[in-house]
């Protein structure tokens, strides 16, 4: 509900960087809380960060998604993209207990966060496009009435 509230208010690309951002920093709070150890109250707050992070990043990448679906074909189109968009995370997730028997969580979370580095610039560079593309659409509108 969040995020779609924000994103309608402050568009999708925006709000869909917000969550990468927020997921990156959630990633780092469970390093900090792996490398301070165990404390409940810490751990109910990464975890209430972390899944508020999440769904307000999936809320919006589903919208995000949903927009470059053709009307026609939107049920097609939207299973795929959302089929693919879980499948990577599932797979690379069954191998993320032998990354940390390797390194630990401290240097695991730190690691996801970098991970999620990249991503960020991909959507920072998906926005650009996307205002591009649309200021070309409006132009072409224009000179065409």
């Amino acid at each position: 509900v969040l995020g779609g509230i924000l994103a309608n208010r402050f568009g999708v690309m925006r709000i869909l960087f917000l969550g990468g951002v927020l997921v990156v920093l959630t990633n780092l709070s469970f390093a900090l809380l792996a490398h301070a150890g165990a404390s409940v109250p810490m751990l109910i707050l990464v975890v209430a960060m972390d899944n508020l992070a999440g769904g307000l990043a999936t809320a919006t990448f589903v919208a995000y998604l949903s927009a470059l679906t053709n009307v026609q074909y939107s049920a097609t189109q939207y299973a795929l993209f959302s089929s693919i968009m879980l499948l990577l995370p599932k797979f690379i997730g069954g191998f993320s207990g032998m990354v940390v028997d390797a390194v630990g969580y401290v240097q695991f979370f730190v690691m996801t966060s970098v991970l999620g580095l990249p991503v960020l610039v991909l959507i920072w560079l998906a926005a650009r496009y996307t205002l591009t593309e649309t200021k070309t659409e409006t132009a072409v509108e224009t000179a065409n009435a």
